[in-house]
């Protein structure tokens, strides 16, 4: 395990929100060793003292229910220095030091290749590791260029592109369930499920985000990477292990099959919009376009929603459904799959049956089995539901990922050619979004989203 971590953006909100949480439950769980130490970088001009008060201030913020000494545990291993994540002379009185470090970017996407440039001159120890945040690049040129600078500088089994929703225990159960269940895995392929729908639907607006969501929107920010690889995790064919390889492999595959998308699909085949003023539970939400920091020029979406399909033997004919959007009247986030309807109902039987959906609910943690039985009324048909809720994992997400980055198990990073293939998917909507083929379209605030008569802005 590499004992030492560097975190550039220490003082930002990932870090504040999700890293130290993440080392704290660590800690608490007895995963980090005693000589576990972390340093963190920021523009902030501090010394270690001020920042170990800053760092106390979040977790008592973030992490108010761990126990009280692992969170004194990750103040006291923390250090600080200043630095600015472009110069490579600051950059390396960070990672200074004989033992291996891992290099935790949580930056703006937009300094990557200027930061690893100036860890590259920064020299990292052998046997370091570097780890970035989604979205790996802005699109399909510059994430190939990112990825030859990362190979400049550690090899890709040292790269971790994190994307947390892979270390969420209901989107693990999705491979669990299909693959260790003699019941579902014949019947997963395009001869028994019409769709899936991949949802990941929030009633949380822009809430000073605007920094980064305004340069990135729906699209880039949750289709590209988060809904992209739950689709691999649906979709993929059984993998021989769960090693980085073979797992990561299968979901390659997955993302090659994608077939590719016309000017004529993107028009019928994906909506964009984004939200105008309405009412959140009990509280106004000003339309996106009046936010703070928003420019209403970029027509950012922020909803977006694609159909996909994939040219492969098992799933010829089975339509994906991808949609991510803000300002939801509701949180619906999930994956649904939805078999196709019995061939024949005996005669005699009132009622419908529905076709069956199985649901992997994502936040909260749940899977949903829907299936037609038999009501109150002996001879008609009527709604059976099944529902278990998932314990509670001894990790969170963040946790999960910071101790597989560092005792270097890549199996839930997102290998370098998988992020360029992601991008090669969706290349055509954005170049066909930017030329404005598809009409940008509105929706209020606090509604279901974009209706079948939505306006154009």
């Amino acid at each position: 395990m590499i004992e030492r971590l560097a975190i550039f953006g220490a003082t930002g909100d990932l870090t504040a929100r999700y890293l130290l949480p993440g080392l704290a439950v660590l800690r608490g769980a007895g995963h980090l060793p005693d000589g576990f130490r972390w340093i963190g970088a920021g523009r902030e001009n501090w010394d270690t003292d001020e920042f170990r008060q800053w760092v106390t201030a979040q977790l008592d913020r973030h992490g108010q229910e761990l126990p009280a000494s692992a969170r004194e545990a990750v103040v006291s291993s923390a250090d600080y220095r200043r630095a600015d994540v472009t110069d490579p002379a600051g950059v390396a009185a960070v990672v200074a030091g004989d033992s291996p470090v891992a290099a935790y970017l949580a930056l703006p996407p937009a300094v990557f290749p200027a930061a690893v440039s100036a860890l590259h001159e920064a020299h990292l120890p052998a046997g370091s590791r570097i780890v970035l945040e989604k979205p790996f690049g802005e699109d399909l040129d510059s994430a190939m260029s990112l990825n030859r600078l990362l190979a400049d500088l550690v090899p890709e089994q040292a790269v971790f592109r994190v994307d947390h929703f892979l270390a969420m225990t209901t989107v693990q159960n999705v491979l669990g369930t299909r693959l260790a269940n003699r019941l579902l895995e014949p019947v997963w392929n395009a001869v028994h499920i019409d769709e899936v729908d991949i949802r990941w639907d929030e009633s949380l607006a822009l809430e000073g985000r605007a920094g980064y969501y305004d340069g990135a929107g729906a699209l880039k920010d949750m289709v590209q990477n988060h809904l992209l690889q739950l689709l691999c995790l649906v979709a993929m064919e059984p993998p021989i292990s769960l090693g980085e390889r073979d797992l990561r492999d299968r979901k390659l595959d997955v993302l090659r099959s994608v077939r590719p998308l016309t000017d004529a699909d993107i028009v019928h085949r994906t909506r964009r919009a984004r939200y105008t003023a309405g009412r959140l539970d009990d509280h106004d939400v000003p339309a996106y376009a009046g936010e703070d920091g928003v420019d209403p020029a970029r027509r950012t979406e922020t909803f977006a929603e694609l159909e996909l399909e994939l040219d492969n033997w098992r799933w010829s004919g089975t339509v994906f459904r991808l949609r991510t959007g803000k300002a939801l009247g509701r949180d619906r986030k999930e994956v649904a799959v939805h078999f196709r309807p019995v061939p024949h109902l005996p005669l005699g039987h009132g009622g419908e049956a529905l076709p069956n959906v199985l649901r992997f609910g994502l936040d909260p943690e749940t899977v949903t089995l829907e299936l037609t039985g038999i009501g109150a009324n002996a001879n008609v048909l009527a709604p059976l539901t099944l529902t278990a809720r998932i314990d509670p994992p001894e990790l969170p997400a963040y946790g999960r990922l910071l101790l597989d980055v560092l005792d270097g198990n890549a199996a839930l990073s997102i290998r370098g050619d998988e992020a360029e293939e992601a991008w090669r998917v969706l290349t055509p909507v954005l170049s066909a979004w930017a030329k404005d083929l598809v009409p940008l379209e509105e929706y209020p605030a606090g509604s279901d989203g974009p209706g079948p008569q939505s306006t154009t802005s």
